[in-house]
């Protein structure tokens, strides 16, 4: 059985429905497990030689400086925000036009590849200076290049690609763009909150949408002709399983209006959205535990039955303002956040740590066919993070429960004195450079403190699939 990228999720919550009246965005970018995500910072750059990206070669463009999260082979992002408060994340999906595709693909005539939606995201966010700029640059890249090639290390297209959703945000309002090939529709959110997972979520009544998107639908036989067009219902893939996308985005509308109810969303109850393992519910949370999934959930570990689809890789968390004397802070967080620790990054500060860029990106080729799994790196920001994951679910201990609450105690302390000390920041980007090695120092000691404290090296990975002897 091929095993589909069936996790991520992402969420916004406007400023009418968040305690400091700021725009809040957050997303989990789940990935195989061992898949290194570092965090990179890209400089604003003028329009220079043509872009060769994993499968297509484009007119490059002038672009904004932007923070992104990116699997270690990608030139796109998993999530990211720039210079003019942009921030996009999307999700895998699967569309009756990706089935079809797949089909081709496995007769010897899949399509020509064209964009990953990572690919989309780094590119909204480079020509993008509001969310609406993003969604219009982001739907003529796709009418003209369309989508389709493995996103995945090691797999080939058919195995490896996927449609995608996206979540589009400036401080004023969001758009949901849902992509079906290289048809598309998007649906503007401007009160409240909305989530999105792996599932087509835009029914009846979107704000945009592409020309061919029903005409598409209705000639390949997907959609009567005579009904009020649906896209969800007329584009959705019958033969991919709803239940592990839909479970989590219900789950994580309850939680923002949870928090609404309660007197609005902040920045550290975003994090306790992308922490969550359901618990509190009639399901009790894990009946054994995280490192153990009963189910697919917002926090998602990888199963030993392999039914997951691999680890929360990375996670964010930014409240986008619109006061220029105030940075914003990108709250990142390497590998799953309920064993990690949002740490700020600015995209004002002009720089990021080192480690946190770890592993370098391998430029030769941007095609995840070029590459193998990274492998174990102590110096990386992202490989420690891995590393206390390990350790913190070790079978063998059979711990898991203790040592998490040990890692929060410990993370929560200092997770809880930056964000108050964070809106007292001024924009100067040597003290917001300076602010983030210092919360990023105190949070690796901490984190080697307590994989020494759980009997681990530091420098030597506890699982074995990450020794460099065992990728070569």
């Amino acid at each position: 059985m091929i095993q589909r990228p069936w996790s991520c999720d992402t969420f916004v919550a406007l400023p009418d429905s968040t305690r400091n009246g700021a725009l809040i965005f957050g997303k989990n970018s789940d990935r195989p497990a061992g898949e290194a995500q570092p965090l990179r910072r890209i400089p604003a750059r003028p329009a220079g030689s043509p872009l060769r990206l994993a499968y297509v070669t484009l007119d490059d463009a002038d672009a904004y400086a932007h923070v992104g999260s990116a699997p270690f082979w990608c030139w796109g992002h998993e999530i990211g925000v720039n210079e003019h408060r942009v921030a996009i994340g999307n999700e895998a999906v699967f569309s009756r036009p990706w089935s079809a595709a797949v089909a081709a693909d496995r007769d010897g005539r899949g399509p020509q590849p064209g964009l990953l939606g990572m690919e989309l995201v780094r590119l909204g966010l480079e020509r993008g200076a509001t969310a609406h700029e993003a969604l219009l640059v982001m739907t003529q890249l796709l009418e003209r290049y369309g989508q389709w090639g493995s996103a995945i290390v090691g797999k080939d297209h058919g195995s490896g690609a996927y449609d995608n959703s996206y979540l589009i945000a400036d401080p004023t309002e969001a758009w949901v763009l849902e992509t079906v090939g290289s048809e598309w529709a998007a649906r503007r959110v401007s009160s409240g909150s909305y989530a999105i997972s792996n599932e087509l979520t835009i029914r009846t009544e979107p704000d945009a949408a592409s020309d061919g998107l029903r005409r598409h639908a209705v000639e390949a036989g997907w959609y009567p002709a005579d009904r009020d067009f649906d896209v969800a219902d007329a584009y959705t893939d019958p033969g991919t399983p709803l239940q592990v996308s839909h479970i989590r985005r219900r789950r994580a509308d309850d939680l923002l209006a949870a928090a609404r109810s309660g007197g609005a969303l902040d920045v550290a109850q975003g994090f306790a959205v992308l922490r969550d393992h359901l618990e509190g519910t009639f399901l009790g949370g894990p009946m054994f535990d995280a490192s153990r999934p009963d189910f697919l959930t917002l926090c998602m570990h990888e199963h030993p039955a392999g039914f997951t689809w691999g680890n929360t890789a990375a996670s964010l968390v930014v409240e986008l303002h619109d006061d220029p004397e105030r940075p914003v802070a990108l709250w990142w967080c390497p590998v799953t956040p309920c064993t990690g620790i949002y740490v700020p990054y600015f995209v004002e500060a002009g720089r990021l740590p080192d480690n946190v860029q770890r592993p370098d990106p391998l430029v030769d080729s941007w095609d995840p066919r070029d590459h193998s799994a990274a492998t174990y790196d102590p110096t990386s920001t992202w490989w420690q993070w891995q590393q206390l994951l390990d350790v913190v679910k070790d079978p063998g201990e059979r711990d898991f429960p203790r040592r998490a609450a040990a890692v929060r105690e410990a993370f929560d302390e200092l997770e809880n004195r930056w964000l108050t000390a964070v809106p007292k920041l001024a924009a100067a980007p040597e003290e917001l450079a300076a602010f983030t090695d210092d919360c990023l120092s105190a949070a690796t000691r901490t984190a080697i403190e307590l994989i020494e404290r759980f009997g681990a090296n530091p420098h030597t990975p506890v699982d074995p699939r990450w020794a460099p002897s065992m990728s070569a």
